[in-house]
């Protein structure tokens, strides 16, 4: 490669991270001009390739890559991350695990590697990835706590001591507190040592909450600035100009499953996914990306999106979501995507909408003993994630008035004690043939590459029901704030 390639390189990946993706586009592919060794910018051209919604060109490049004299570690690990963002997980394995064969020094290709063999379900082979990460460098905090995550610690085999002495010698390091921290109190809440796991999650969760710049009273006022835009005079102004030409896209194949994250979102992914002629394309942002691209008109950023030619949205959306394996019925498991229900209906208006519902204070805890990897900054602080907790509650109230039967709401609690009544009824509202053996989950053999990725290669489960109960005494900030904001809570 020469320096101008390289520079183009630079360029294109500095335009590609800025969102101009069309003037990346020749940037990248200038880059790898009569390139014939793999190199990490066929990965950059890949990658550009997706953002653009140009997934058989990709495809195509990650096949030219392949093709060529082996290059380094850092070539294979880049096309192996496009891999998975084209669906392409086995493949994506095998690339993790040729770059660690050649760079087995190199840590943070052993983290990646252990997050592939984690969305796989091979959860033996990931916490060895693991541990070849963290003996590599001790540092390695993200290994540290998708180690803790890949199994329940017992009394007889855990990393507690491991964990204290290492949080002892690190008080000055924050990723250190806020990862090495989860880690801990989620293995001390394994062990039921209740109180000293809340001890470790508060500390790790102020950590964070700290490093953010959020304000839950903005996010408060974004929620109802959605449902007053989305009203019910806009959906009968919608129905009224809709049905004058045929619709660009066959939105009945789409199936949206949403609700706050630890809600239950993935256990209803992989009971649908189980289910014939149904895949998922995981937790992506090609509904958000296509309203983006489609917004017009005057005013604020919601008004602008109600605006939105709903064709427009409806062929940039499917442009992402349909390529993949064939399949009659396509999920889309983004959890956020709650925000869009009234642009998914009107750009959408066949898709069916699963939303999911978890008793307030099993739902807040589940979120606040999480470190999530973006979004969610309310989740750090127990008066914020009760505020936005009930701004999210009235958000929900009001898309079941002005939705109708496009939206099913399942609770959790439900869903956990009767999986194959409930499950049935999923699979009907969205069209699916049912049969028992979906709610064999650690049956689905489809990748996860969620927050609960190991907890689905276990049976269905209820154990975390009423798993606040243990921290009640921690606890008086959320009820109370809860209580204010008019959530009814248990005694």
């Amino acid at each position: 490669m020469t320096l101008s390639q390289a520079a183009a390189a630079r360029d294109a990946h500095r335009l590609m991270q800025a969102g101009r993706l069309d003037e990346a586009l020749p940037l990248a592919e200038r880059a790898i001009a009569g390139v014939t060794t793999c190199v990490p910018e066929h990965a950059l051209l890949a990658s550009v390739h997706l953002r653009l919604g140009r997934t058989d060109d990709a495809e195509r490049t990650v096949a030219l890559a392949l093709g060529l004299r082996t290059g380094r570690a850092d070539a294979y690990d880049g096309l192996a991350f496009v891999s998975m963002a084209l669906g392409s997980h086995a493949r994506a394995n095998e690339l993790y695990q040729r770059a660690t064969a050649m760079a087995p020094a190199d840590p943070r290709l052993w983290y990646n590697l252990a997050c592939s063999e984690r969305s796989l379900g091979r959860l033996e082979a990931a916490e060895f990835a693991c541990d070849r990460a963290i003996a590599l460098d001790p540092a390695q905090y993200a290994s540290v706590l998708l180690r803790s995550e890949l199994r329940v610690q017992s009394v007889d085999c855990n990393h507690v001591a491991e964990l204290e002495a290492a949080l002892g010698q690190r008080t000055s390091d924050y990723r250190a507190r806020v990862f090495l921290g989860y880690a801990l109190a989620k293995e001390l809440d394994d062990l039921g040592r209740f109180d000293e796991a809340f001890g470790w999650f508060q500390s790790a969760a102020g950590a964070r909450r700290a490093r953010l710049d959020y304000d839950v009273a903005v996010d408060e006022q974004k929620l109802t600035r959605i449902a007053t835009v989305y009203s019910d005079a806009y959906f009968a102004a919608a129905s009224r100009a809709a049905g004058r030409e045929a619709p660009a896209v066959d939105s009945s194949r789409f199936l949206f499953v949403v609700g706050l994250p630890r809600s239950g979102t993935t256990l209803v992914e992989r009971i649908l996914s189980g289910l014939p002629g149904a895949r998922s394309n995981g937790e992506t942002d090609y509904f958000s990306s296509a309203l983006l691209s489609a917004q017009a008109g005057a005013g604020d950023v919601f008004e602008r999106a109600a605006a939105a030619d709903p064709d427009a949205v409806a062929q940039a959306y499917a442009r992402c979501a349909l390529p993949g394996p064939s399949a009659t019925k396509v999920i889309e498991k983004l959890p956020l995507n709650y925000l869009y229900l009234g642009a998914i209906r009107r750009a959408l208006p066949e898709a069916r909408i699963v939303v999911l519902r978890r008793s307030p204070l099993d739902s807040c805890f589940a979120m606040y003993r999480t470190l999530f990897a973006a979004g969610y900054p309310f989740s750090y602080d127990l008066a914020e994630l009760a505020r936005y907790y009930a701004a999210y509650g009235r958000l929900i109230d009001h898309w079941r008035g002005v939705l109708g039967d496009a939206m099913l709401e399942v609770v959790y609690e439900d869903l956990v004690r009767d999986p194959a009544r409930v499950g049935a009824s999923i699979a009907g509202h969205c069209g699916l043939p049912w049969s028992d053996a979906a709610i064999d989950i650690q049956a689905n053999r489809a990748v996860s590459l969620t927050a609960s990725a190991a907890q689905v290669r276990r049976p269905i489960y209820g154990t975390s029901s009423g798993r606040w109960r243990h921290y009640r005494s921690h606890l008086g900030t959320l009820i109370g704030t809860l209580r204010s904001c008019g959530v009814p809570v248990p005694d």
